[in-house]
């Protein structure tokens, strides 16, 4: 099975841990709801990690951070959904579980998953969208992730897509996330009853009965089950996607762009036509090669397995000889 690490994805509402060998095969799992403090959390990935380790031989720790961190990965500068703030993650848990812990922007963990083992394999210049709750991104470029000049590229979920748009949590109006995301779903739900009759929909008719019964997840099962709300949602969901997709291609030129995330992993919902709106939208339409557009081959695992082989990478860099000063080096996979 080669070395095995830990990767734990961290999110706002639960965290998942599993230990992954080289191959990107979860081999077991723990969850747990996501503790409000930062003492606490910590607490719960320190009994996480243990209760792994006490039933395999897991070599290191690697966590996907839905926040800012610093380029060294060290620091967690902030996290909209997690409490720590300016906070040495990587050393304090390193401290607390007694084998090395790498940290990771979840959204690059999730890109070197479907770079290494997923949707993004054959990609050179390949961007890595996680759709969920917002969206995160990561830059893959010849197996390196791009990290801008201070460790927080790209944000590509807060670009405006809509001029004094729906508000966001960032501060701004209008970001893409707030019309292409599980939360956007929610929205345009909202929207669409509040606009007008739609009869015999039953996802209507359950919304009405109980409002805190609408989530992304309901409104993907409704449109695969042919709902009209649904559909109609996903329809604008799709335009949405089309439109942030002729962005990106503006500005990267990404030969692949790859959907990942708990909406990602629906993207028989929406893909098709999404590519047809990013086929007429990106700049130079018709006279210029197209990124291909692919959804994601791990779903919302790909969050734990980058962070396993993140950390896995990590050790193996660290073990390896010093290299003789006259050669130029480059780590094959950037991490």
């Amino acid at each position: 099975m080669g070395d095995l690490t830990i990767g734990i994805d961290i999110g706002g509402t639960s965290v998942r841990a599993s230990v992954v060998d080289d191959r990107g095969t979860m081999l077991d799992t723990l969850r747990a709801q996501t503790p409000p403090t930062a003492q606490a959390l910590e607490h719960c990935l320190d009994r996480l990690v243990g209760e792994l380790t006490s039933r395999w031989d897991a070599k290191a720790v690697g966590l996907a951070i839905a926040g800012f961190l610093t380029t060294d990965r060290r620091i967690v500068r902030f996290a909209p959904h997690l409490p720590w703030r300016e906070a040495p993650v990587a050393e304090e848990m390193t401290r607390r579980v007694g084998i090395p812990v790498y940290a990771e922007h979840d959204a690059n963990a999730a890109a070197v998953a479907e770079w290494r083992f997923g949707a993004a394999a054959r990609g050179h210049n390949t961007v890595v969208l996680a759709i969920g709750t917002g969206i995160g991104a990561g830059f893959v470029i010849e197996g390196e992730i791009y990290r801008g000049s201070y460790g927080v590229a790209p944000e590509l979920g807060h670009l405006t897509i809509v001029p004094d748009g729906r508000a966001c949590a960032c501060g701004k109006r209008g970001c893409w996330e707030r019309y292409c995301s599980g939360t956007a779903l929610v929205d345009t739900v909202v929207e669409l009853l509040a606009d007008g009759d739609w009869g015999r929909s039953q996802l209507a008719a359950d919304v009405a009965a109980d409002p805190g019964s609408l989530t992304g997840r309901r409104v993907a099962r409704a449109a695969a089950d042919g709902d009209a709300v649904a559909v109609a949602a996903f329809a604008r969901f799709a335009t949405s996607l089309g439109q942030g997709l002729a962005m990106i291609a503006d500005i990267f030129d990404p030969d692949l762009i790859v959907l990942a995330g708990g909406v990602g992993a629906a993207s028989g919902l929406f893909l098709d036509e999404a590519r047809e709106h990013y086929a007429r939208q990106v700049t130079g339409a018709g006279h210029r090669q197209l990124a291909r557009i692919r959804g994601t081959q791990l779903g919302e695992t790909a969050g734990v397995v980058g962070a396993a082989e993140v950390a896995r990478q990590a050790i193996r860099t660290a073990a390896r000889p010093l290299a003789d000063p006259r050669a130029e080096t480059r780590p094959v996979s950037g991490l």
